[in-house]
């Protein structure tokens, strides 16, 4: 039985951020283990602070590391402007308009992308999961902690 390894959709932009994250936390790994040995020369550990706090961190770099790693292991990258279609995919900019007839646009990235603040919303997000297959002039009700919110799609554009 093979094991599939899930691909992680993103945008170029944000597999950079990935790897800028990763390789400054591997330049941290030296300096970490520096530390530690710094504050083992400073005789008992069971009260040694400087001792523990770099241990924790040693463990949260690790984990970090390992996590990125991971995700850039497995990463997809996707060039929104070779995409096209009629349907809403992943890289897809969508606007729609709200209740109140007000547009408002979004484009649908990977988990690590999203940010609503400037657009940007995941495909595993409720609204995301919405649109995922939509066509313009689709009607979308989406269950948001505020409430049902209703949209429609207003255009489709792969930019």
């Amino acid at each position: 039985m093979s094991s599939t390894v899930e691909k992680l959709p993103m945008l170029a932009e944000g597999y950079e951020r990935l790897i800028t994250e990763l390789k400054a936390l591997r330049v941290e790994r030296p300096k970490i283990v520096e530390a530690i040995e710094e504050a083992r020369a400073h005789g008992d550990l069971s009260e040694n602070a400087e001792y523990h706090a770099a241990k924790e961190r040693q463990g949260q770099v690790e984990a970090a590391v390992g996590d990125l790693e991971d995700r850039v292991s497995r990463a997809q990258i996707i060039d929104p402007a070779t995409l096209s279609g009629d349907r809403i995919i992943f890289g897809a900019t969508v606007t729609l308009s709200d209740d109140d007839d007000k547009p408002v646009k979004y484009q649908i990235v990977g988990p690590y992308e999203a940010d609503a603040k400037v657009g940007r919303i995941s495909y595993n997000s409720p609204l995301g999961r919405a649109l995922i297959g939509r066509k313009v002039d689709h009607e979308i009700e989406v269950t948001v902690p505020s409430g049902d919110r209703f949209y429609v799609v207003k255009k489709i554009e792969f930019i």
